[in-house]
C-alpha cells in the first residue's frame, strides 16, 4: 500500500525522513546548523543544485523537510517551505512573489498584523491593496486591476469566524489568471483543503492548532512547485526559516492533529449551542451553527467547524471587562488552538491597532469574545464561561 494513497491520519503518523544507521522508530532531532561533504566535488554539485541534499539549516534540514513533506501531503500540495512564525510565512510569501507596482485584492477580514503589512509596509514598495467585504465575494472582480497579482483571504477569518466561498474565489482567480492565496490556519489541513477549490498557495500559522499545545512558533506555505521555488529562494537569502527543533515538535504534533481536532470541534459546537440561548449573549458565530451566515458554504468545504467560537456579551466595554475578569479556569491569552481553552478580547489585544471604523467593518465590537475551545471536558468549559457571564 502506497503512503500517498492512505488516509489523512496514516500519512500524518507515517511520513518520516529516512532512517539513519541506528534504524530509529521515531525521527531524531537534527540540531545542526550545517552539514559536511565528502569532497570538494560533492560540495560544488550540492551548491550548484545538481545534487539534492541538505547544505545549511537556513535552507533545509531533515526535520523541516519531514514537517514540510507532511504538510504537503495533508494539503495536497506539490511543495512547501517552513518558517519561524506564521507572519514570517505571510510576509515572505508576498515579498517573494510581488514586485513594485503590483496590486493585491484581499478580504477585509484579515489578522491585524496582515492588515498592517498591506496598509503600512507594502505601500512603501508601491504595492497597493484593495479590500472586499467578507460577505461579498462577487465584488472581487470589480476590484481587479491590470496589475493585480494575488487574491488573498482567510477562511474562517480571524477573529470573526466568517467563511468565504473558496470555490468561487478559485474560479475568479483562474478566470483572470491571478494567484489565489488562502490562510487555512483556523481550519488546518484536516478540516479543509483550499487547493481542492482552486488555491495556488496555502499558508498556516503552525503555532496554533498544528502545534496544538502552545509550545513553539512556526509557519508554513505550501502549494504549486514553481511558486514555492520563488519563496524558497527569497527565504534562503532573507533567513526566516523554521528551527530544526520547532520542526521536530510540529511534525510530531501532526501525528495527533486529527484526534485533537475532532475533540476541539465537538466541544466548540456544544459551547456555541449553549451560548446561542444564553440571555447575557447578544450573538454567536460558529461555522457549523445553522444560524451562521455562511453555514451552507462551511458545510460544503469544511469537515467540521473548527475550534473558534466568536460571541458578543451584553454590556459593551464594561460587560466585556467584567466577563474577562470573572473567568476562573479558561486562559486569558492572545494565542489560540491550544489544548487549553483561551478567551481573548480582540478589540483590545490582537486587533487593537485597528481604527474604530476598521473594527466595525470586520465585526469587532467592544463586547466581542474570541474563544479558542480546548480539550478540557466540555461541562467544565461551559461552567466556567457561564459563571463569568452571570457576573455581567
Amino acid at each position: 500500500m502506497s503512503l500517498e494513497t492512505q488516509n489523512f491520519e496514516t500519512q500524518a503518523v507515517r511520513t518520516q525522513t529516512e532512517k539513519t544507521q541506528f534504524l530509529e522508530h521515531s525521527t531524531p532531532m537534527y540540531l545542526t546548523s550545517g552539514f559536511v561533504f565528502e569532497d570538494s566535488e560533492e560540495m560544488r554539485a550540492a551548491f550548484a543544485e545538481e545534487k539534492q541534499r541538505d547544505l545549511y539549516s537556513r535552507y533545509s534540514n531533515p526535520n523541516t523537510n519531514e514537517f514540510v513533506t507532511k504538510m504537503c501531503r495533508l494539503e495536497g500540495a506539490e511543495d512547501g517551505f517552513a518558517f519561524a512564525t506564521g507572519m514570517a510565512a505571510v510576509y515572505s510569501t508576498f515579498a517573494a512573489l510581488l514586485d513594485a507596482g503590483d496590486h493585491i485584492v484581499s478580504c477585509r477580514s484579515v489578522f491585524g498584523a496582515t492588515h498592517a503589512l498591506f496598509t503600512k509596509y507594502f505601500p512603501k514598495w508601491n504595492i497597493e491593496t484593495s479590500y472586499f467585504p467578507v460577505n461579498d465575494v462577487d465584488s472581487v472582480e470589480n476590484l481587479i486591476q491590470p496589475n493585480t497579482k494575488i487574491i488573498y483571504a482567510e477562511s474562517p477569518t480571524n477573529p470573526g469566524v466568517d467563511v468565504l466561498d473558496l470555490e468561487r474565489l478559485g474560479a475568479i482567480a483562474k478566470k483572470h489568471n491571478i494567484l489565489l492565496v488562502i490562510d487555512n490556519c483556523f481550519a488546518t489541513p484536516y478540516l479543509q483543503n483550499p487547493i481542492k477549490f482552486g488555491a495556488d498557495l496555502v499558508i498556516h500559522s503552525a503555532t496554533k492548532l498544528i502545534d496544538g499545545q502552545g509550545r513553539v512558533l512556526g509557519g508554513v506555505t505550501v502549494g504549486r512547485k514553481e511558486l514555492i521555488r520563488e519563496i524558497y529562494l527569497f527565504s534562503r537569502i532573507t533567513g526566516p526559516a523554521m528551527s530544526p527543533f520547532n520542526a521536530w515538535v510540529l511534525s510530531k504534533s501532526l501525528e495527533t492533529l486529527a484526534v485533537r481536532a475532532d475533540r476541539h470541534c465537538e466541544n466548540a459546537l456544544k459551547l456555541a449551542e449553549f451560548l446561542e440561548s444564553h440571555p447575557k449573549v447578544n450573538w454567536v458565530k460558529y461555522p457549523f451553527l445553522p444560524s451562521h451566515p455562511q453555514y451552507e458554504i462551511a458545510k460544503k468545504q469544511m469537515k467540521s467547524g473548527g475550534n473558534i467560537v466568536a460571541f458578543e456579551v451584553k454590556g459593551g466595554v464594561q460587560g466585556g471587562k467584567t466577563f474577562f475578569d470573572s473567568i476562573e479556569m479558561c486562559s486569558l491569552s492572545a494565542n489560540l488552538g491550544d489544548t487549553r481553552t483561551i478567551v481573548t478580547h480582540p478589540a483590545s489585544t490582537t486587533h487593537s491597532k485597528l481604527a474604530d471604523e476598521d473594527k466595525q467593518v470586520v465585526g469587532i465590537t467592544n463586547g466581542m469574545v474570541r474563544c479558542s475551545v480546548g480539550l478540557e471536558h466540555i461541562d467544565d468549559i461551559i461552567e466556567d464561561i457561564e459563571q463569568a457571564l452571570l457576573e455581567i
